[in-house]
């Protein structure tokens, strides 16, 4: 097999290999929207919907509830044919017109068992696109920070809500196959993270530092292997198969 030379691509896929049941007891969670239901997942795609936690109050309590928001940011003010940003840069998060509203007011976390990366090669002349699988140590499950948005297309519309997936520059195992990853966060820091309130400029610059911090540390324990190429095409592949993590070595 001859290699040609790496390019990166963002990216665009990633698992969620437990059940709706397990996150809520696992995650001690408080309950969870209408309907809320989730079969372990192996590939997860831009446009569709996926587990994802957020804090709100209710009276004088907060409480921390699971939903199944669409992947692909959509603001209120957006057109309906316009952009639908699945990754929001760390660097530019707090103040990016698009998502500098949810940043302030509307953080999320998205829950995950692992994600995918593609690396460009060439075998036998043609160009080809090799998957590996990013995950923590046992498949402990991770949480990426994430912005919330919402929005309706009528007056009698319902409102529906997106979610959009921070990343950082690559770190560690994750920079080995990709120059960008998700910016996780250990557990110590999701109540900050996920507090319902809402930040101020000024406040901004300590979140953001947090949140460096923490998917840094979060991104040196996370391991890679290779996986086959059955991910590539989402449009054939069976989501709910195990075997799409699995090593192709």
């Amino acid at each position: 097999m001859k290699l040609g030379s790496t390019v990166r691509h963002m990216c665009g896929r990633y698992s969620v290999a437990i059940s709706g049941s397990a996150l809520v007891e696992d995650l001690g969670l408080d309950g969870t929207e209408p309907g809320f239901e989730w079969s372990p997942t192996y590939s997860v795609a831009p446009r569709t919907r996926a587990p994802v936690i957020r804090d709100r109050l209710v009276g004088e309590h907060r409480v921390r509830e699971a939903f199944l928001p669409t992947w692909g940011l959509r603001p209120s003010w957006a057109k309906e044919k316009g952009p639908r940003p699945i990754n929001a840069r760390l660097e530019t998060a707090a103040s990016n017109g698009m998502f500098r509203s949810a940043f302030a007011s509307a953080r999320a976390g998205v829950l995950m068992t692992g994600y995918y990366e593609w690396q460009e090669a060439v075998e036998d002349g043609k160009k080809v696109k090799n998957p590996s699988y990013v995950y923590a140590p046992g498949d402990e499950l991770l949480l990426a920070a994430g912005l919330l948005a919402f929005h309706r297309d009528g007056a009698d519309e319902e409102w529906r809500t997106t979610f959009t997936i921070i990343t950082r520059t690559g770190e560690d195992a994750a920079g080995e196959v990709h120059d960008r990853m998700p910016v996780f966060l250990s557990p110590a820091a999701w109540d900050t993270w996920l507090a319902p309130e809402k930040v101020a400029k000024d406040e901004a610059s300590t979140l953001l530092d947090l949140l460096d911090v923490e998917s840094r540390t979060v991104a040196s324990t996370l391991q890679t292997r290779p996986v086959s190429r059955a991910v590539n095409n989402v449009r054939t592949l069976d989501r709910h198969d195990s075997g799409l993590i699995q090593s192709a070595t």
